[in-house]
């Protein structure tokens, strides 16, 4: 039977995404009840209103995230996220507490051994996600150093998503990993969660952004299909 498992954080009003980033804010524009005077009696409508940065949840970076005037989600070809072979890198143990939280290029094609990366959405397991909605999950998180970022683009891979904080090391200003993904034009899918309910192999990756001119990032309702 096919099995169709979420990879997205919910949005909900206050919660952090990141640090630094001002919290989503979810408010009623349009009541119920208020709607009451506009329509005939029994009808009713609600409209709500979120404000909030584009990065915030579980979202999709473009290259004008990294480039100005690079491509944006305007720009966004609906094949590069849409039932797009997928593969899991199994780097949980970065995650673990007490682990190595950097995830270099031999770590990586060793999580990868026996799957080509080419044209697949490469989403690398770290198990971040488990301490989501925590202060645990806003600091020293597992990332991709320069050279494993380098290593996928070099390979070939279609897109790139890991379930932490950010790709790179909050340490680092440089942002290597993003520079070397978003360089390459491949979409960057950011905060995954439920990559441990993924087989290695065999599924198909979905993380569909509006089409919005002008902006660079967006939150998605990233899902895989498989069996």
């Amino acid at each position: 039977m096919t099995k169709l498992v979420d990879l997205s954080h919910p949005i909900r009003d206050g919660m952090r995404t990141h640090p630094g980033i001002p919290e989503p804010r979810i408010s009623t524009f349009l009541s119920h009840e208020a709607s009451k005077e506009r329509y005939a009696p029994g009808t009713t409508f609600e409209i709500t209103r979120i404000d909030m940065v584009a990065n915030t949840g579980t979202y999709l970076d473009t290259p004008a995230h990294r480039f100005p005037g690079a491509a944006d989600l305007s720009g966004l070809e609906l094949p590069r996220v849409v039932d797009v072979d997928g593969v899991v890198a199994d780097c949980s143990a970065a995650g673990d507490d007490g682990g190595n939280r950097a995830i270099d290029g031999e770590r990586l094609r060793e999580a990868l051994r026996g799957f080509d990366p080419r044209d697949r959405a490469v989403l690398v397991r770290t198990g971040w996600d488990r301490h989501w909605a925590t202060e645990a999950y806003l600091s020293d998180n597992p990332f991709l150093t320069d050279d494993a970022a380098t290593w996928l683009v070099d390979a070939g891979a279609g897109l790139v998503g890991i379930d932490s904080l950010n790709v790179d090391s909050l340490t680092d200003p440089r942002r290597p990993a993003h520079t070397a993904i978003l360089g390459a034009g491949l979409p960057l899918v950011e905060h995954l969660a439920g990559l441990d309910q993924l087989p290695a192999s065999g599924f198909r990756f979905f993380a569909v952004p509006p089409r919005i001119e002008g902006m660079a990032t967006f939150p998605v309702r990233a899902f895989a299909i498989f069996g």
